[in-house]
């Protein structure tokens, strides 16, 4: 090898010594998201708890917007049901329809005295016998039923962001659990913090609010986190 050959060896390994030394040495790259400034139209209709709680899971309420202004009922309500089978939202078959029909007045043609948005939005009549699932065991008289934690979780999404050891989008349950250890009102600060939502806490992606869960619910879910 001549000398010239040797000299730009030389710079070849020098440079990439530099590179790795930098590469080692540099701090990792963050991203820092913008905080959540879209709100979704308010209504009286079940359907816009439901997707306050339920669409902000996976995006913002901008994404609302995006769609065509002139979107029917039974258009809406297809793309909640392309939401639940091909995207995974945790959405019930109900679910579906009433924010499907929410959406349609809020934001399509649809209007809130329409019989086609009633149907899907009237709470059952006083006194209606509600269809059971016999492979649900009764519950005795004076009993509450048996909460289904994993079963929250899983229906809320509520593991898309959270993982019980290590943070994912928001921050680990055992993270929250030795935040609040020892602290008298923390399981009412939790439950406040699940049905309200916010930002701030653990960073500027906001938890949306899950409203629609009953009492119970929200207070199996704060106990569960606390365990961990």
């Amino acid at each position: 090898m001549n000398s010239i050959s040797r000299f730009v060896s030389g710079l070849a390994l020098a440079g990439g010594a530099l590179f790795l030394a930098t590469q080692a040495t540099s701090a990792p790259n963050t991203i820092q998201l913008p905080a959540e400034t879209a709100k979704l139209r308010p209504s009286q209709l079940p359907g816009y708890a439901m997707a306050m709680e339920k669409c902000a899971i996976c995006h913002s309420a901008d994404y609302v917007n995006y769609q065509p202004p002139g979107m029917t009922q039974p258009q809406w309500t297809a793309e909640m049901v392309k939401m639940q089978h091909a995207y995974g939202a945790p959405l019930s078959d109900s679910e579906v329809k009433q924010i499907g029909a929410y959406l349609a007045v809020a934001y399509g043609t649809a209007k809130a005295t329409d019989d086609s948005v009633i149907a899907v939005s009237a709470p059952p009549a006083p006194g209606a016998v509600l269809p059971t699932d016999p492979a649900v065991p009764s519950t005795p008289a004076g009993v509450g039923p048996a909460i289904d934690v994993q079963a929250l979780l899983n229906a809320n999404a509520c593991l898309s962001c959270h993982a019980i050891s290590q943070k994912i989008v928001g921050p680990a349950y055992h993270d929250v659990a030795v935040k609040y250890k020892g602290d008298a009102q923390a399981l009412v600060k939790l439950e406040a913090s699940i049905r309200q939502g916010g930002v701030g806490k653990w960073g500027q992606v906001p938890m949306p609010p899950f409203a629609g869960l009953s009492d119970a619910q929200v207070k199996a879910l704060a106990e569960f986190v606390f365990k961990q």
